[in-house]
């Protein structure tokens, strides 16, 4: 059997070796996945992008062109780990000539699902406003109205990660997070870059990381299966 490839889409050069070490963890004890190559592509300028002027065209079709890069390159499935534009991840993989997996998807399932056993409703924290729209309507659609969704930006937290402070990035989230969870909320964290502000895990936090690189894996075994 030829090399398994699995294609990994960035917008910031902190996500990329979270990330391997997450494939690399989920996909030890696979004896088809053990030996996959891990191929990362980081494009900051679809994030820039999307913050200044939305989740152009432009966008999308560099997005496509990158799928359709690693396509060829051999991937057997693509994880995009930007939500800010994870709608566009799922209209091009409608067409994409292999499984694409958008970043929240699981999460929001998750999430939606410890709500309604739980019978609480879901808040939605980003730092980035661009992130919040998208994340939040997918959650609202995992939900389907079972639970209340509500949604707001952590302010500054982006401003102090800017000017170095990574430090204090991470207790607003945290102090934004405990202030939810004292109000038997269900805690969605938007953006792939704020699961690192916890120091442990909660069961009423959600974050995308874990789960959006389990879906990958998923879909890579399934493409491998139909390929026999």
């Amino acid at each position: 059997m030829s090399e398994v490839v699995l294609g990994l889409l960035h917008t910031g050069a902190m996500h990329p070796p979270v990330f391997d070490a997450l494939v690399a963890g989920r996909i030890a004890d696979d004896e088809r996945l053990r030996g996959a190559q891990r191929v990362h592509v980081c494009d900051a300028w679809l994030l820039d992008t999307a913050i200044a002027d939305g989740v152009t065209p432009l966008v999308v079709e560099r997005i496509a062109d990158h799928v359709e890069a690693l396509a060829r390159r051999g991937a057997t499935a693509v994880l995009i780990t930007c939500s800010s534009i994870g709608e566009a991840t799922e209209e091009i993989a409608a067409t994409a000539p292999v499984p694409v997996v958008r970043v929240d998807t699981a999460m929001a399932r998750a999430a939606t699902a410890e709500a309604e056993r739980r019978g609480c409703g879901i808040t939605v924290l980003a730092t980035l406003a661009s992130t919040l729209g998208p994340t939040t309507r997918l959650v609202e659609a995992a939900a389907a109205g079972a639970v209340a969704v509500r949604s707001r930006v952590i302010e500054d937290a982006v401003a102090r990660r800017e000017r170095g402070d990574q430090a204090g990035h991470d207790r607003l989230i945290r102090e934004a997070v405990a202030a939810e969870l004292a109000g038997d909320a269900v805690v969605v964290l938007a953006q792939a870059s704020m699961a690192g502000a916890l120091a442990s895990a909660e069961p009423r936090v959600f974050s995308s990381p874990d789960s959006a690189v389990r879906s990958l894996v998923d879909a890579a075994r399934a493409a491998l299966d139909q390929t026999g």
